[in-house]
């Protein structure tokens, strides 16, 4: 996981107006994922395979403006946060939206939330200073195991970012 949450926003926010856009979520579906044109991860790698793919996108406008993909564990109550990823329109200074980052964890948190699980998930950090910011950001737990940056967003902090985030899913 190598997503950084920029801003937390009810709904995504115009970086060039500061305007409040809503937003909903929806499956990606595979003609989507196979379209993609420079994104940081291969959104059809096998690894995804079992997983479900989501897209972020504005009210109005199919444009997915991140991408989350997240499995499904049942035995353990949890939602598995494979990867999560900002447009690459939404990277860096000149990003037409800020509130991506957040807006994908709490898309996993509702889907946790709608399997009867509470909102609890895991992920798998990059690195240590991605540990630090989840710890800080969504009040993420290291776990160290299975994978050394393993964290876990219990069901408190889950149901602070679905307070924090309107969306629908379509």
């Amino acid at each position: 996981m190598d997503i950084t949450i920029d801003k937390f926003t009810p709904c995504l926010e115009e970086t060039a107006t500061g305007q409040l856009v809503p937003t909903i979520y929806k499956k990606a579906s595979k003609a989507e994922l196979e379209s993609l044109s420079g994104w940081n991860f291969n959104w059809l790698a096998d690894d995804l395979e079992s997983a479900e793919i989501y897209k972020l996108c504005a009210v109005g406008d199919d444009t997915a403006q991140g991408l989350v993909a997240v499995t499904d564990f049942p035995r353990d109550m949890a939602v598995y946060v494979n990867i999560a990823e900002s447009a690459p329109h939404n990277l860096g200074q000149g990003r037409k939206y800020s509130g991506v980052g957040g807006h994908l964890f709490a898309i996993a948190a509702q889907i946790s939330w709608d399997k009867g699980y509470g909102g609890f998930l895991f992920l798998d950090a990059k690195n240590t200073e991605l540990v630090e910011h989840y710890k800080r950001t969504l009040g993420a737990v290291l776990l160290g195991r299975p994978h050394p940056y393993r964290m876990f967003v219990d069901e408190k902090h889950a149901i602070e970012l679905l307070n924090t985030y309107t969306f629908e899913e379509e």
